[in-house]
């Protein structure tokens, strides 16, 4: 009897073992980058071929298989990003693309994050042009990566008159979908702004001292500024 208990448990520690991994993996594959390769398809290969030739190195139809020509053009864009052409497109690929959101990670950031990013893109640049939204969420990415400024989204944007839909209640108004977007766009890497940690709407803005900031580049009503 103790011999067939002790045989039972040994089952039921594989089988709980088992999920504890398959619950492991499964939470983590938000932040694991995908691989795209020759024989692969799917929506990240799609938007592989998109991104390619917009940039004008595919000129196949975009039917999301990733075949001969997708592989030829994904190696013309490593050899001119200078990384290594075999290919593939695995994680720095990727994120030379512009696709590491879709790819499966978020920079880092969770679910949260993205929405909170996504809330105060859509409050500060309400009426600005597409660009101009990608601009502002990277501003705040950009400040969480500056010394002078908190390490975490939410210190960020959180911290006192940095931004004022805080204190005007724009950051309660409805989130434009453009804003969700902008948002992953600015966590994948692109960046309007020039690396600017500020901007400003002159017709709006108060501040002598912002005004004193070197401009960086101006996107619609936003100067951006260093």
């Amino acid at each position: 009897m103790n011999h067939k208990l002790k045989y039972i448990w040994s089952i039921v520690i594989v089988v709980l073992v088992n999920i504890l991994v398959i619950a492991m993996v499964t939470h983590l594959g938000g932040s694991v980058q995908t691989l795209s390769k020759m024989g692969s398809q799917g929506t990240e290969v799609k938007q592989i071929q998109v991104k390619l030739r917009d940039m004008g190195y595919y000129k196949g139809n975009v039917d999301s298989i990733f075949g001969t020509q997708t592989k030829n053009a994904v190696i013309q864009f490593q050899r001119a990003k200078g990384l290594t052409p075999d290919g593939i497109a695995g994680a720095k690929t990727l994120k030379a693309l512009g696709l590491g959101y879709a790819a499966g990670g978020q920079g880092g950031f969770s679910s949260t994050d993205v929405a909170l990013l996504a809330r105060v893109t859509s409050a500060e640049s309400r009426g600005e042009p597409y660009t101009g939204q990608v601009a502002v969420a990277a501003v705040i990415l950009n400040r969480v990566e500056h010394p002078s400024f908190p390490n975490t989204l939410a210190g960020v944007i959180y911290q006192p008159g940095a931004f004022s839909c805080l204190n005007d209640g724009g950051i309660n108004a409805a989130v434009e979908d453009s804003s969700y977007k902008a948002a992953r766009d600015a966590i994948n890497g692109w960046d309007p702004s020039g690396g600017a940690i500020y901007y400003y709407n002159p017709a709006k803005s108060t501040s002598k001292w912002i005004f004193s900031r070197p401009v960086i580049t101006v996107i619609g009503d936003h100067r951006f500024c260093s």
